[in-house]
């Protein structure tokens, strides 16, 4: 899952940026924090969060395989 989101926010920020993905797991929670710098922080948001939530999206979708729940957490770094 982490390398999924990782593929996905370095598409939306380009691959030189400086933007990490880090996997915390937690039993049956997950959590995938991504944390980026202030000028890379809005484009993995979005206007209104709608990048943001298409990518809590795909990660709800893509976790059904998989007996576990994942959180997405962003952060400026």
């Amino acid at each position: 899952m982490q390398e999924l989101v990782q593929y996905l926010v370095d598409r939306l920020v380009g691959e030189g940026s400086d933007v990490d993905v880090e996997l915390i797991e937690n039993g049956y929670n997950s959590e995938i924090v991504i944390t980026a710098g202030k000028g890379d922080i809005g484009k993995i948001i979005g206007k209104q969060g709608r990048i943001a939530k298409a990518l809590r999206t795909i990660v709800r979708a893509a976790s059904g395989k998989e007996d576990k729940k994942y959180t997405v957490i962003i952060n400026e770094k």
